[in-house]
């Protein structure tokens, strides 16, 4: 497997491993899918922070982006989503996905990331529930699924409310 930035060459295999990451009957286009074009086409792309992993065959099994979020003025970001495809999910991909973009995101001094997700899974890589470091999630109903993981530019004095890039609110 190989971690790379994504290439506009990868769009179209990117758009289908979330399509299959997270497909469900009721919905013929995920949510994911909506979001990631909105994501793309938006001023909060990163582009050295969409990440993609392939196979042996140069294969786009899986994809990782993080677009610009903001803790009331300072910027930093906001994860998500993570695809995985079926045939290839518990497997590591999703692992090296996230080890690969939170070094990046370290790299480029960004001073944390945020995401929504479980706690369960996530905790491996750090993440912990916002309000311990005072960040106020988008949505209080979100409680412990509302995590960040600082990074090396981190400082205690961020804090506030979280807001992800205008496409979350659209989607």
């Amino acid at each position: 497997m190989l971690i790379r930035r994504e290439t506009p060459a990868d769009h179209p295999a990117v758009r289908a491993v979330t399509a299959a990451a997270f497909a469900r009957p009721e919905q013929p286009v995920p949510i994911e899918v909506t979001l990631l074009d909105a994501l793309r086409a938006s001023d909060a792309w990163l582009p050295a922070l969409s990440l993609v992993a392939t196979d042996d065959e140069g294969a786009v099994v899986g994809h990782v982006v993080c677009t610009r979020g903001h803790v009331d003025t300072t910027p930093v970001l906001g994860l998500g989503p993570l695809s995985v495809a079926p045939a290839h999910q518990r497997r590591g991909v999703g692992l090296a996905l996230m080890h690969a973009t939170l070094g990046a995101a370290d790299a480029l001094d960004e001073p944390l990331v945020a995401l929504l997700g479980n706690p369960a899974y996530y905790t491996r890589y750090g993440f912990r529930r916002s309000t311990d470091h005072h960040i106020t999630p988008p949505n209080a109903s979100w409680g412990p699924h509302f995590q960040v993981r600082t990074l090396t530019a981190y400082s205690n004095d961020l804090q506030g409310q979280f807001a992800y890039a205008e496409p979350f609110d659209e989607v």
